[in-house]
C-alpha cells in the first residue's frame, strides 16, 4: 500500500482512473455515502459545506459504500442521478468501495491506519464516516458517521487555515 495518500490508484464513479494527485494541497473531506441510509439526508450538509469551502481549498470526496445493510445497491449512473437530483452534489464521487473487510478499497486501508477509531478500532463503523486530510496529505480527524456536517465546519476551517 502506498505511504501517500496522493498517489492512492482509485476510480470514479464513471470507471475512469483517477488518484487524488489532482488535489494536491487542498484539504480533504472524504465520506463513505449511501443512498438509502437514515443518515444519507447529509449529503445536503457535505453540498453545502464544499459550496462555502471549495474557493479556500477544500475538497469533499463521496465514496459510495454498500457494506452497511445494503443501502447503496445502485449502479453508478443511479448512484450519480440520485446525487444530483435529491441533492444537487456537485463534489466528486468515486466508485463504489469497501471500506472494510478483505477487500477494503486501498485509500481507506490507509485511512484506517492512519486514524484509528474513536473506539480505538480500525473499522468503519457504519456510512457516512468522516476523514479530514489537511493539505500536507495526513490525516487531521476522523469523524463519527452521526456527527452532522455542519459540526465539522470549525474543524474545516482551522485545516484552511
Amino acid at each position: 500500500m502506498s505511504a501517500d495518500i496522493k498517489t492512492i490508484p482509485l476510480h470514479r464513479l464513471d470507471g475512469t482512473p483517477a488518484t487524488l494527485e489532482e488535489h494536491a494541497g487542498k484539504v480533504l473531506l472524504i465520506v463513505n455515502v449511501a443512498s438509502a441510509c437514515g443518515l444519507t439526508p447529509q449529503y445536503a450538509g457535505l453540498e453545502t459545506l464544499y459550496r462555502r469551502h471549495r474557493d479556500k481549498g477544500l475538497v469533499v470526496l463521496g465514496f459510495p459504500s454498500n457494506q452497511f445493510g445494503g443501502q447503496e445497491p445502485g449502479s453508478p449512473s443511479e448512484i450519480a442521478e440520485f446525487c444530483r437530483v435529491g441533492y444537487d452534489v456537485t463534489f466528486p464521487l468515486y466508485a463504489k468501495a469497501d471500506v472494510n473487510g478483505e477487500n477494503t478499497q486501498p485509500l481507506y486501508q490507509w485511512l484506517k491506519k492512519n486514524a484509528p477509531g474513536p473506539d480505538g478500532g480500525a473499522d468503519v463503523r457504519w456510512n457516512f464516516a468522516k476523514f479530514l486530510v489537511g493539505r500536507n496529505g495526513r490525516v487531521v480527524a476522523r469523524f463519527d458517521p452521526k456527527t452532522t456536517p455542519e459540526a465539522l465546519e470549525p474543524h474545516l476551517v482551522a485545516a484552511l487555515g
